[in-house]
């Protein structure tokens, strides 16, 4: 018998739950959960049979007694939803996932209103509003440029700051776009969509347009960042993790009165020839213990696209680690 773990079955009534806004389409939140966790979960007459060993048994019947308390709240759940508690073993960590949908942060907009979906993204947003300068490292998919854009638009909105700045390295052209077609701005737009994207999202097509003709947003290369102080304006260096140790500085350093400043990348999706440090690898280092800034580090569990998204990450982060720590081999 020894090497063998003992079978227990737990049974979590949700008899006055909608079973489509618990489980998903076609049972997706379910079978999400018995992908986590060594467990096999049955529906029948209002009540989920969770069977497996007794410590994975206890904590998915939390999760799911967390999750009907939220829709018995009026949330129909989705994956991103489920994926806050996955992995949660501590109930206080636990109540601060169920704060997310109580209390949630909220941006409110011309076309939408925002709210955070993790809790890596309500820590992120939590720094953005405490401190000026703040750095947010994770994978694709964690909303660091859109949280970032969305942030600034509310202090220009409540007037915090006079303008906004949108930056971004051309590496691919290695910062020298005289040998592209066209005039500049012709030759950055492709670098510089993602920015657009997020704004679009966010205000009306009038308005950005207003405001670039006025020069109250600024979406431009980080090349020409050089020279500048930036006073009462809020920047976003989008793909930091694409610029060299002395591009990093030299935008940290055009910080004027009244800024400020997030800078947000993705370590394994580095472009940068081999020889070349990533500015937002060395900062790290570089910035440590410095007060009143923050780094911030979003993982897949942030995740909000596609569910598959979340799943190629991390075998991404596991093929890494399994190669010697390469993690990402530089996105090369």
């Amino acid at each position: 018998m020894s090497g063998r773990t003992e079978e227990t079955t737990r049974t979590v009534g949700v008899q006055d739950v909608d079973p489509l806004s618990l489980f998903g389409r076609n049972d997706a939140n379910l079978r999400l959960v018995e992908r986590s966790y060594p467990v096999q979960l049955t529906y029948r007459d209002g009540n989920i049979a969770v069977r497996g060993d007794s410590a994975a048994v206890d904590e998915v019947s939390a999760i799911l007694k967390a999750l009907a308390d939220l829709v018995r709240k009026g949330a129909v759940l989705e994956e991103h939803d489920v994926h806050n508690f996955i992995g949660i073993g501590d109930p206080s960590d636990r109540d601060a996932s169920m704060q997310l949908y109580e209390r949630p942060v909220l941006f409110s907009f011309d076309k939408r209103t925002i709210r955070v979906k993790t809790l890596g993204q309500a820590r992120y947003v939590a720094a953005l509003q405490k401190h000026d300068i703040v750095f947010a490292i994770g994978p694709a998919g964690t909303g660091k440029t859109y949280l970032a854009v969305a942030a600034a638009v509310h202090a220009l909105k409540s007037r915090q700051v006079e303008r906004i700045l949108l930056v971004r390295p051309a590496v691919e052209a290695g910062e020298n776009l005289g040998f592209l077609p066209g005039d500049m701005k012709e030759k950055v737009d492709p670098y510089l969509r993602p920015l657009y994207d997020a704004l679009n999202d966010i205000l009306s097509y009038e308005k950005i347009r207003r405001f670039l003709d006025l020069g109250v947003i600024e979406v431009a290369p980080l090349a020409y960042m050089r020279g500048r102080t930036l006073n009462n304006a809020f920047v976003i260096l989008d793909e930091a993790q694409n610029t060299t140790v002395g591009q990093m500085k030299m935008f940290l350093t055009r910080l004027g009165y009244g800024a400020k400043a997030v800078i947000t990348g993705d370590i394994t999706q580095i472009d940068l020839a081999a020889q070349q440090a990533s500015g937002l690898v060395e900062i790290q280092a570089i910035l440590k213990g410095v007060p009143d800034l923050s780094f911030v580090y979003l993982n897949e569990r942030d995740v909000v696209r596609h569910h598959l998204v979340r799943e190629i990450i991390r075998a991404f982060d596991e093929h890494g680690r399994a190669n010697g720590g390469e993690k990402g081999s530089h996105g090369r």
